[in-house]
């Protein structure tokens, strides 16, 4: 692939070019696509949410909260589940996908302490939490923070 080759996506770009009320040759002459009179079709149209005074909706229902921009969805997986796997295999997000245990890993796999664990693993997963860690080491594997 050279740079010479490269063109955006099919039907990605649209034209913006496009001249309204230039007269009739334009194919968008006379009301310029806004129709015949009313509101909408004057200059200084009411902004998106308007109600024509009413209150508006977005005023009318409570605020509660607030929504964290940093958060991250971690998905926990207990120890027991790791039961399906073999001896001395090498665990990951992606053979947890493949082995059904997680459908959506979203922001990362977190490896939880609750149940037993009776095979030798080295997990490699976003993170675990002290008791997983110590199960998992005291059979001989390795918890390893990918």
């Amino acid at each position: 692939m050279n740079l010479s080759e490269l063109r955006p996506a099919e039907g990605s770009k649209k034209s913006d070019n496009f001249r309204r009320g230039r007269g009739h040759g334009s194919g968008n002459g006379k009301t310029a696509g806004k129709g015949h009179k009313g509101q909408k079709a004057r200059s200084g149209a009411p902004r998106p949410g308007f109600e024509g005074g009413q209150m508006p909706l977005y005023r009318r229902i409570p605020k509660r909260g607030f929504t964290n921009r940093n958060y991250k969805e971690i998905i926990g997986i207990n120890v027991s589940a790791l039961e399906v796997f073999e001896n001395d295999t090498v665990v990951t997000v992606e053979t947890l996908i493949e082995a059904g245990i997680v459908k959506n890993p979203r922001d990362g796999v977190k490896i939880l302490g609750n149940g037993d664990l009776t095979k030798k693993l080295n997990v490699k997963v976003n993170a675990f939490s002290a008791a997983a860690k110590e199960k998992i080491e005291a059979l001989g594997g390795n918890a390893e923070v990918i």
